[in-house]
């Protein structure tokens, strides 16, 4: 067992150039796309998903630099890979979350959301920020670890982080679900009229979701075990389980952007607004008119009776 004197090493392997190289572009490509696709459509909401894509790209760029440095590694470049890498799925995260109040907006089912949407968007991403903040802290000592208990509390406060993420992530994922199935008994009048695709929205945020869960699960087993646990002795691992998963996140929206329901959703909304406006403008319109017409039919009466007299 490692002692307090016996420094902490950055890595159990020669990290893989050609594998970092390959993902470096993976994801810049990735969020180039989401980038275009986010100006095209003005979904600022995903604003947290591409700069989550630009902390993957910078994270992959960073081991690309350790790997040529083996086995006397800078910290420069780990400090940079273990922060990003660790911390780039709480803005993705943070995307999903927003999606989700906007497909309850959409469908007017306000009313079948275990919480308020309101309240969703601020409870789910304060819950991201304080796991963002907690992994951030404990990434931090780690990276600067010298010793082996330096090394176990840095990543003991990046397993609470995780732990804080997986549980909201959980419990968004349930009010999703609770959502979804009482939408599907009870539909809303408003959902009754949408022609979008916002059922298979859902069905996409659960797969990402799910991938999102899948990862920090490793993660957390990943810190749990420590510096001499298995994950961390083989960087396999780190690219099917971490690098993997979030690259397919990233493509999943890529090919069914939540935008293509969401903007077309609000479109058919506005216009709708617009036709209610108009009736109302008509029903408004037809009133006076009737009061009008009242009002010179009375007029004609009186001036026969007056010309009778």
């Amino acid at each position: 067992m490692a002692n307090d004197a016996e420094p902490y090493k950055l890595y159990h392997y020669n990290p893989s150039f050609n594998a970092a190289v390959a993902f470096i572009a993976l994801f810049a490509l990735t969020t180039l796309l989401h980038v275009i696709q986010m100006l095209k459509s003005r979904s600022w909401y995903f604003i947290p998903f591409v700069i989550g894509g630009i902390f993957e790209s910078l994270g992959y760029t960073g081991r690309a630099i350790n790997s040529k440095e083996s086995p006397k590694w800078k910290t420069g470049p780990y400090i940079m890979q273990s922060l990003l890498l660790l911390l780039a799925p709480a803005f993705f995260a943070a995307t999903i979350y927003m999606i989700l109040g906007r497909i309850i907006t959409l469908t007017g089912g306000e009313s079948r959301s275990v919480i308020k949407v309101t309240w969703l968007t601020k409870i789910f991403v304060s819950g991201d920020v304080l796991s963002f903040l907690t992994q951030s802290g404990g990434g931090a000592i780690l990276s600067r670890a010298k010793t082996s208990s330096r090394q176990k509390l840095g990543s003991w406060i990046i397993t609470a982080g995780l732990g804080i993420q997986v549980f909201f992530f959980g419990l968004f994922i349930l009010c999703a679900v609770v959502f979804h199935q009482r939408m599907a008994n009870h539909p809303s009048r408003r959902s009754k009229t949408l022609d979008v695709p916002w059922r298979g929205l859902l069905w996409i945020l659960y797969v990402d979701s799910g991938l999102i869960m899948i990862r920090s699960v490793f993660r957390i087993v990943e810190y749990i075990q420590g510096n001499d646990g298995a994950l961390l002795k083989r960087e396999l691992y780190l690219y099917i389980f971490d690098a993997g998963l979030m690259f397919l996140a990233m493509l999943i929206l890529n090919n069914w952007h939540p935008s293509l329901v969401l903007s077309a959703g609000e479109g058919d909304h506005s216009l709708q607004v617009v036709e209610i406006s108009r009736t109302k403008e008509d029903f408004a319109s037809h009133r006076i008119q009737h009061g009008r017409s009242d009002r010179r039919h009375h007029h004609s009466r009186s001036s026969r009776v007056n010309s009778a007299r």
